[in-house]
């Protein structure tokens, strides 16, 4: 063969060879196409089922418009970080949509068009370029209708909630009505005439705050039936409701319909009307329940029992001329009592509850008991009595003895739940009885699978004095909110109101990873490090004492001079001296190497072992393969 055949043959071999590569590419493009897979820890670039059922579900086109100061953000690695982390996730929100939700990814430079379209959205603008340029970091949606939803900006510590708050989003834009809560409550928060004052009354304020965001509907306490079109249904301090209204409030929820219950041991807002009357105030029944409810749905609650905790106690006024006293039932539930897992209690502060009872889950309930807010260890229940005609909340401490447990002051219910009225509805009142026959009631539904309900053991909790403070300044209410009661409230609501695929979204990890095993053998050196630095320390005053001796104990008086014996000390420490502060060095180039060491061994696992095993799984099938066509 000659040199020229041996170059075209080459030649061609080599032609070959690249259309079989570009053809395997493509075939591999093809078949391949929309697989992903996540190998991360905590699965952060997998979305959960609730999330596909929204995207699928979608009715109209969502516009995405993500807005991030990539440019002016050059040397903010850790706001970086977390916009290539909420980019990942709205391109896999895109992908799995199906055309239904077209995304545009914007760099607002300063003084563009694009960085007045991101103000005029209202996007939160920070001042945190290097000369002070501001920073977008936050998203924009729409619809076809022309509704605007805005996260003004991702915010480092709500990652754990990011699907939540994009799903949120994309629904609240695909579902544009306002959410219908229906308030059902005996307590005076909406607005009405008030006998005492004989003049009209204001909302309470959280109730003055859930008008702004939802369609509220009071429903009366004698309700016999909830309106279908309800989504979310409030019950505040259920006092004294009959079966046939605790049946009306079991058949929502065996519906579908989501459930937020305020139940009290003994409500100190609930004053009677005729309020001239002081015994009647002092006596008045002041503790709700449903018993009818809670027995047969498997909630543990005691109306006659109010949770103390000598260790959550607030201060409060003694009265005039008197100083603040701790009061061990009025309770501030901060961080460490919150169950900040779940998306309603996200960047809360702070709640308050007063003289409040607490719940738990029976043996017989089949479903997830989500504790919200609990105490601490230092606490114990006791009787209503012990709070009922208190003057001095000093003595409540007067031989209190904690259980050393924790009470839960609010969950989440969320699973199956079998109907309270398992036989259909009650029996009406005599009165009511051809009322009834006359109502269309709908066929009663003996179970669901997805109830999904919050309790409350505190109805104070709403009242304004708790978390709020309300000024009149010339006809308008000023408010200032010192605790998070009413943010708590609106975001149950808010988040009941949503689909059960939005509820169904949890926290999730954060993509910030540390090293873990680092820092562990950084806190082993330290502690090494410290405690040869503490010998050294201990050596030193001892070296300096046995001198100060020695110098006392001179006869010649001169203490300029060193005696011999000073000198053999001073050397001894000197040389004790040296060999400690090498033994630090020593131990600061240990951890260094343990460091580099680990450092290694990552390199070598992440570059070397995944070709070696991909390698390995070649020459397996190869061998398998050749294998089968000798045995054949």
């Amino acid at each position: 063969m000659s040199q020229q055949q041996k170059r075209t043959l080459t030649g061609g071999t080599l032609l070959v060879l690249a259309v079989l590569f570009i053809a395997l590419v493509v075939l591999v493009d093809i078949a391949f196409r929309g697989l992903r897979l996540d190998l991360t820890e905590n699965q952060l670039y997998s979305i959960t089922e609730g999330t596909e059922n929204i995207l699928e579900g979608l009715s109209e086109p969502v516009n995405l418009y993500f807005y991030f100061s990539d440019e002016t953000s050059a040397d903010i690695q850790s706001l970086r970080t977390y916009a290539n982390r909420v980019r990942e996730m709205l391109e896999e929100f895109e992908a799995r949509a199906e055309g239904k939700i077209r995304l545009e990814i914007i760099d607002p430079l300063p003084f563009s068009e694009e960085e007045d379209e991101a103000a005029g959205y209202g996007l939160q603008a920070v001042p945190a370029g290097p000369n002070g340029e501001n920073v977008f970091f936050g998203l924009v949606g729409t619809n076809t209708l022309d509704d605007i939803e805005v996260i003004p900006f991702f915010q480092l510590d709500k990652e754990p909630f990011l699907e939540y708050d994009l799903a949120k989003l994309i629904h609240s834009l695909d579902n544009p009505d306002r959410p219908v809560l229906g308030l059902m409550s005996s307590l005076p928060m909406a607005r009405g005439f008030d006998p005492a004052t004989r003049q009209m009354r204001e909302p309470w304020v959280v109730v003055s705050q859930l008008e702004q965001l939802f369609d509220v509907r009071t429903i009366a306490t004698s309700a016999e039936t909830i309106e279908e079109d309800i989504d979310v249904l409030m019950v505040a301090h259920p006092k004294g409701f009959s079966e046939t209204t605790q049946y009306a409030i079991d058949q929502f929820v065996m519906r579908g319909g989501n459930l937020i219950v305020f139940v009290d041991p003994h409500a100190e807002i609930d004053v009677p009307q005729d309020q001239m009357d002081p015994q009647a105030a002092m006596f008045a029944e002041r503790s709700s329940d449903l018993p009818a409810l809670f027995e047969a749905w498997g909630i543990g609650y005691d109306p006659t029992k109010v949770v103390l905790d000598s260790i959550n106690g607030l201060q409060i006024s003694g009265g005039p001329g008197r100083r603040p006293v701790r009061h061990i039932g009025v309770l501030n539930l901060n961080e460490p009592t919150m169950n900040t897992d779940e998306v309603i209690l996200a960047n809360l502060n702070a709640v308050n509850v007063a003289l409040s009872g607490y719940v738990a889950a029976l043996p017989s309930a089949e479903y997830d008991f989500i504790p919200l807010l609990t105490t601490s260890e230092a606490s114990a229940p006791v009787a209503t009595q012990q709070v009922q005609f208190l003057q001095d909340p000093t003595r409540l401490l007067d031989g209190f003895t904690p259980t050393g447990e924790q009470y839960v002051i609010a969950a989440r219910l969320f699973g199956p739940l079998d109907s309270a009225f398992p036989d259909g509805p009650p029996e009406s009142d005599a009165e009511d009885e051809e009322a009834t026959e006359e109502a269309a009631r709908p066929e009663p539904v003996a179970r669901t699978e997805e109830a999904n309900i919050l309790v409350f053991a505190d109805a104070d909790f709403l009242a304004d004095r708790l978390w709020v403070q309300v000024q009149n300044f010339f006809g308008r209410q000023l408010v200032s909110a010192f605790a998070n009661n009413g943010d708590l409230v609106i975001n149950a609501v808010e988040n009941l109101s949503g689909s059960s695929d939005l509820i169904s979204i949890r926290g999730r990890a954060t993509s910030q990873r540390p090293f873990l095993k680092v820092q562990e053998l950084e806190r082993q050196a330290e502690e090494r490090f410290r405690a040869t630095e503490q010998q050294l320390t201990q050596q030193l005053q001892e070296t300096e004492r046995k001198l100060s001796e020695l110098q006392a104990g001179r006869e010649d008086g001169n203490p300029l001079i060193l005696s011999e014996e000073q000198q053999a000390e001073l050397e001894r420490f000197r040389s004790e001296q040296v060999r400690i502060r090498k033994e630090l060095r020593s131990v600061r180039a240990n951890l260094r190497e343990d460091i580099e060491s680990l450092g290694t061994w990552l390199k070598v696992l992440n570059i070397g072992l995944m070709p070696v095993l991909l390698t390995a799984l070649a020459l397996l099938v190869a061998w398998t393969r050749k294998r089968r066509r000798l045995e054949t």
